[in-house]
């Protein structure tokens, strides 16, 4: 894939991400969430699957890899800076 492909697959999967993980970062930040979960995605599938190539931009599994990776990510980043991720709004809004 080209440059240009994985800034989008990046910013496409951090916001997924993020809604995901119930969480909000700016367009900078989902973008090199999304594309940094991408690549530690595709590392974990080849060492754990063995998947010697994702198959390119369109497909499927290469988005679901982006994506796992990327929501395991953000929870790290998440835990590390402090942010609640998911539910975090339904705990407040229960407490009130």
């Amino acid at each position: 894939m080209g440059v240009i492909a994985w800034i989008v697959l990046g910013l496409v999967v951090g916001l997924i991400a993020d809604r995901i993980m119930n969480s909000s970062h700016g367009v900078v930040v989902t973008t090199l969430i999304g594309i940094a979960g991408a690549l530690l995605g595709g590392w974990v599938a080849s060492r754990v699957f063995h998947v010697t190539n994702l198959q390119g931009f369109f497909n499927i599994s290469t988005w679901i890899t982006a994506l796992c990776g990327a929501v395991a990510l953000l929870f790290v980043v998440d835990l590390a800076t402090g942010h609640r991720g998911i539910g975090s709004s339904r705990r407040r809004s229960l407490r009130h």
